[in-house]
């Protein structure tokens, strides 16, 4: 890690800057990807598994067989472990229901909203280093609770045309029926507009890679909608005198063993505390089976030693991160400071890591600085909110004359006639 001592606030806006390819680059190889599957289907879903994960392969439904015996093979301790994720998620994701209220805002005039599920969504689950099940539980239970009726998965096979049984397993928990094994951003162009093999969509969710975030955007502009831009993984710390270095650091390495593109960043009021955390750090990482990954990603990461917590904040705040700690014992007296940000955990105690797998709240974060205008993932992702109005006799009288004004003055006559014609008859009665 990078490590900067009191940086002047004008240098804050390269500090806040996350890795990334040249934008160019990127959207020009990812344009290619998406016209080739829009134009040839399966043949480019074969074509770019042969190309980017050395599998040839061209039947890309996952069968009953193979989740059968992926359900098989998932140990008993693996399925009871998510089995808690699964009720604190669900419980979590439940609790956001909302009961329809009408509201009568003038006498005759009643308003209420009704949520409706979105028919058909898709789910991206990476499976390249790392087979993210846990992201199945956060996008499947809501999406099943908020009702929608056909959901489709999207996750790479590895060389033996083979999906990790772990996700099979969780996928099959939730009720997800269609699996395709397909990865990257061919499976966002895939479920966005649909293949011989893989259902068309009408809204994609999940995290990726940052040639997986560029599709989404991409395919957003043609209409189709996403969850937000989630990209690679990223975790702020803030820790204070009263923070255990030992629990920072291991927070911090869970993180930078996501990907070689993700990062972390380190505040402090307190020099000592970042000093005992980066030797924490040394002594961690020896034993991590993903170090060479959580290595590339520590070279792209941060500490940063400012004048006060309160500082910490303003730059969290600018950083806008997917994930916050609070790494004190005083954690909750610092609440209100927070701006903006995916998702947060207060005090020594609260690992990002509860986030990811158990605690019940949804993993699936904004990244790269949208958290300053998106939320993560929530049971509202997967519905539309249509309102409805009944308006009385009486109630077209209380506010037809309002109507008149207002439409002719922007110049609607055919607007104040639709107003006028029905007070005409109310008149004539």
């Amino acid at each position: 890690m990078k490590t900067y001592n009191n940086p002047q606030r004008k240098e804050w806006t390269n500090l806040v800057q996350r890795v990334s390819i040249k934008s160019e680059e990127l959207t020009k190889v990812v344009q290619s990807i998406i016209q080739n599957v829009k134009a040839n289907g399966d043949k480019a879903l074969t074509e770019y598994a042969n190309q980017f994960d050395n599998v040839g392969i061209s039947d890309f439904l996952v069968t009953r067989i193979e989740i059968e015996e992926a359900n098989k093979s998932i140990s008993q301790e693996l399925k009871e472990a998510i089995d808690i994720a699964y009720k604190n998620i669900y419980t979590f994701h439940k609790a956001q229901k909302e009961e329809e209220n009408k509201i009568e805002t003038s006498e005759g005039i009643t308003c209420w909203r009704k949520s409706s599920p979105i028919e058909k969504v898709g789910l991206y689950i990476p499976g390249g280093s790392a087979p993210l099940f846990s992201t199945i539980l956060m996008l499947g239970i809501p999406s099943k609770i908020a009702g929608c009726e056909e959901i489709s998965m999207c996750t790479p096979s590895d060389k033996n045309k083979e999906v990790h049984p772990a996700i099979l397993y969780t996928a099959d928990l939730v009720g997800i029926t269609k699996i395709y094994k397909v990865g990257g951003a061919q499976a966002i162009a895939a479920m966005a507009y649909g293949t011989e093999s893989v259902n068309r969509v009408y809204k994609i969710f999940g995290p990726g890679n940052q040639y997986v975030t560029k599709a989404k955007e991409l395919i957003q502009q043609d209409g189709i909608a996403i969850d937000m831009p989630a990209g690679p993984s990223e975790l702020l710390i803030i820790a204070d005198e009263s923070s255990k270095p030992s629990f920072v650091a291991a927070d911090l390495l869970s993180q930078a063993e996501h990907g070689t593109d993700s990062q972390v960043i380190l505040l402090s009021d307190n020099s000592e505390v970042i000093d005992q955390v980066l030797v924490e750090i040394e002594i961690q990482i020896e034993s991590l089976p993903r170090k060479e990954i959580a290595l590339k990603a520590l070279q792209n990461s941060k500490s940063i030693l400012l004048n006060t917590i309160d500082e910490c904040f303003e730059f969290s705040n600018e950083y806008a991160p997917e994930h916050l700690i609070i790494a004190s014992e005083n954690a909750n007296n610092y609440l209100n400071k927070i701006k903006n940000a995916g998702s947060v955990f207060i005090g020594n105690y609260s690992c990002e890591a509860a986030g990811d797998y158990a605690s019940g709240t949804n993993h699936t974060l904004p990244t790269n600085g949208f958290a300053k205008n998106y939320s993560g993932v929530s049971l509202d992702s997967f519905v539309k909110k249509i309102t409805f109005q009944e308006v009385t006799k009486k109630g077209i009288q209380n506010i037809g004359k309002a109507i008149e004004i207002m439409a002719e003055t922007e110049g609607l006559i055919a607007h104040k006639n639709a107003v006028s014609i029905r007070l005409k008859d109310i008149n004539n009665d």
